[in-house]
């Protein structure tokens, strides 16, 4: 699950971001909903994880609203009003959530750590989507520091959201000192 969550989380991604700067929003955003609606759908508590991404995309709409606000980044088409953001960033940030709970569990015993990497990556994934023309940064400099504070912000609080609403079950491995041999 954890390679097709990768590989269905990036290709919903580069559908959002490539359809937002060539004028094509909706086909993005459709593309990350069947994505999110595929993980949902194979969760083992599908209310959990759908709670889960709800939660988080409302973090990113406030998030986002205040990216808009502050006016450093730009977005080329997806605003359905000037002082809100896109709703394929939303998107984005439901494709986000539903890698918590699988390729990101591994962060969950070490918060500190996904500070910093939500202080690196974060901003470095959205760089990419400006390079492919989703989005522009006005002013550059406060535009990655917003970012940059913004996701060592919240990335501890999602992988914490992400324990309270966990709807993928992950198999326990059993370990036991007593070798097969010796139970017969």
């Amino acid at each position: 699950m954890q390679l097709a969550n990768v590989v269905l989380a990036q290709i919903g991604w580069f559908a959002a971001v490539l359809g937002a700067a060539h004028d094509r929003p909706l086909w993005g955003l459709a593309c990350g909903l069947a994505v999110i609606a595929w993980h949902i759908a194979v969760s083992s508590r599908p209310a959990q994880e759908a709670a889960l991404v709800a939660l988080v995309c409302l973090i990113g709409f406030a998030s986002e609203t205040i990216h808009v606000a502050l006016g450093n980044i730009g977005y080329p088409s997806g605003q359905p009003l000037a002082h809100l953001p896109p709703y394929w960033m939303i998107g984005l940030w439901g494709l986000f959530a539903i890698q918590l709970n699988v390729t990101l569990r591994w962060l969950r015993p070490r918060l500190w750590l996904a500070a910093v990497l939500g202080a690196i990556a974060g901003p470095a994934s959205f760089a990419s989507g400006v390079r492919l023309g989703g989005a522009s940064f006005i002013h550059a400099t406060p535009a990655v520091a917003e970012l940059v504070i913004g996701w060592a912000l919240l990335m501890p609080l999602l992988v914490w959201l992400s324990m309270r609403f966990d709807g993928v079950i992950v198999e326990a491995v059993v370990h036991t000192d007593i070798p097969e041999t010796a139970h017969a």
